[in-house]
């Protein structure tokens, strides 16, 4: 709702007036388990494009994050905001950072992507599955059931919430999610005016193209919103470079750098980290031979 209100308000600015329809989402409805058990896909973007489908609501307000690296065909994306802190943060009442916590100490998290990363650093904690919307999950920090817990840095601070010790992890050491930190406002595909008095708006070029390149990796990677797999673009000086973790036996990592001042580059820059991750994650004859093909 946060989120939805962002976006209301910068259309208001330009004479168009939103009325706000809440929808409870799968992903909201079962909160008392992993996400994987769930779905790969649309938990929380389902019912959003059903009632767009249904001319229930004109445009519907994700988490970029949240959204599947192939949209249904009669859905398109309009705008994608402003990018907020991407990082993922650790959140404790007791133990001032991530080194801090002893041997054993219990961390929350719902994402296998933010779970494998930290196990990868810290292997001695004990890693379980927390749901629930934002307040819900610091609740159960405070009650002590968790040691601490991570989250999205950007909705700490949409929320203007958190903890008693709210430190962001580095992007080399975690490795955010496809879109994290930006809102992506969907729209059905072909209303034209909608799209783009939204993507007036509400778009912002450079976080746009950043975006687009970690979400054309993500379709090249074939996987779902809630993969263990990190993907993060930063751009400057007109290049983009974008950087990826895999999980597997042995974790694929891949970095990738080149121009990017449209979409079409972006798309290629994003499918290049996506066969570099491929490859990386390989075994290593297979691997060799990727490497030295002449399209690699």
């Amino acid at each position: 709702m946060v989120q939805t209100r962002l976006v209301a308000a910068r259309l208001a600015e330009r004479g168009i007036v939103t009325t706000i329809l809440p929808i409870t989402t799968t992903g909201d409805r079962e909160s008392d388990r992993p996400i994987e058990q769930i779905g790969s896909v649309n938990v929380f973007v389902g019912e959003l494009e059903a009632a767009l489908r249904d001319r229930r609501a004109d445009y519907a307000v994700h988490s970029c994050k949240d959204l599947p690296g192939l949209l249904a065909g009669d859905m398109q994306i309009a705008a994608i905001s402003t990018r907020e802190d991407p990082r993922d943060a650790y959140c404790s009442e007791r133990y001032a950072a991530f080194v801090d916590l002893p041997a054993g100490a219990i961390v929350g998290t719902s994402s296998p992507r933010r779970m494998f990363q930290l196990r990868s650093m810290r292997p001695d904690l004990e890693y379980r599955s927390i749901r629930g919307n934002v307040d819900t999950r610091l609740r159960k920090l405070a009650a002590g059931e968790f040691d601490a817990i991570v989250l999205a840095a950007a909705g700490l601070q949409r929320l203007r919430t958190g903890a008693t010790y709210v430190v962001p992890f580095s992007v080399d050491d975690v490795v955010p999610a496809v879109g994290q930190g930006a809102l992506a406002v969907e729209t059905r595909a072909g209303e034209d005016w909608i799209a783009a008095q939204v993507r007036d708006a509400v778009n912002d070029v450079e976080s746009e193209l950043c975006v687009l390149t970690e979400r054309a990796a993500l379709r090249a990677m074939m996987a779902g919103c809630s993969a263990p797999l990190g993907i993060y673009a930063e751009r400057g000086d007109a290049r983009c470079s974008v950087r990826g973790i895999a999980d597997g036996e042995t974790p694929a990592r891949a970095v990738r750098s080149a121009p990017v001042a449209n979409p079409v580059e972006a798309e290629t820059l994003g499918e290049a980290l996506a066969t570099a991750l491929r490859a990386d994650g390989q075994p290593d004859e297979s691997r060799r031979r990727a490497e030295s093909s002449p399209d690699s």
